[in-house]
């Protein structure tokens, strides 16, 4: 019999948010893929998870994925999980779920924490339609992408690494405008956990007298 591939969500900062049947499964399965061995190592342990673990990440995962999908076929159940949130969700897993629904092999995604839920409900913005566009091209196809999403009317999420957030904010004044309203969540669920809302030009002021940082999920009002 095949076996299956389960997709494990882990948490995004508090260890809390951890479900008891993510810890189930990972203790039950054959094998764990993680992003980071090391990072995932930690949270292991933390559970007393003993689990054999091996590395599957955006380096590597072309190369992986076959040998996975025939470790499942030959009857072996084996976890995917990332260094936080969702597999899938800007991280590895995708390829890997595609590969076992083309081969017939039983996916299982469990329900658990994704950064973009709480940055989107807590922005105060309409959330009942609303575009998730992960981050945006470095390079290539930016400036057109900005210009599509100019237009968009439902509302709009991103993932920005710190580093880059004060850039990004001043594209949004240059393609959106600067009253466009904007709410920039970082470290959800974590400590220093910080929400700021207003438009694009007041977000972008406190920025740069308050430097990010910490993982960053920001939310766009669409276009009236």
């Amino acid at each position: 019999m095949k076996g299956k591939l389960y997709l494990v969500p882990t948490p995004i900062g508090n260890l809390k948010d951890m479900t008891y049947r993510a810890v189930e499964v990972l203790k039950d399965v054959d094998l764990i893929y993680a992003e980071d061995t090391r990072t995932s190592g930690k949270l292991l342990k933390h559970f007393e998870i003993n689990t054999q673990m091996y590395s599957h990440h955006m380096h590597n995962e072309h190369k992986t994925v076959d040998g996975i999908v025939k470790r499942i076929e030959n009857g072996e159940n084996i976890a995917l999980i990332s260094d936080a949130g969702t597999p899938a969700i800007s991280d590895p897993g995708f390829l890997l779920t595609r590969a076992c629904v083309e081969a017939g092999i039983e996916v299982d995604c469990l329900p658990g924490a994704t950064a973009f839920v709480p940055a989107l409900v807590n922005s105060g913005f309409p959330n009942d339609k609303f575009v998730f566009e992960g981050f945006l091209p470095v390079k290539k196809g930016r400036q057109t992408r900005l210009q599509l999403l100019a237009e968009e009317t439902r509302t709009i999420i991103f993932y920005e690494s710190p580093h880059k957030l004060l850039k990004t904010l001043a594209q949004f004044i240059e393609y959106f405008g600067a009253d466009r309203q904007i709410s920039v969540s970082r470290e959800l669920t974590k400590l220093h956990e910080e929400t700021v809302r207003g438009t694009a030009e007041e977000v972008l002021k406190h920025f740069e007298n308050k430097p990010p940082k910490g993982e960053i999920v920001v939310v766009v009002s669409g276009k009236k």
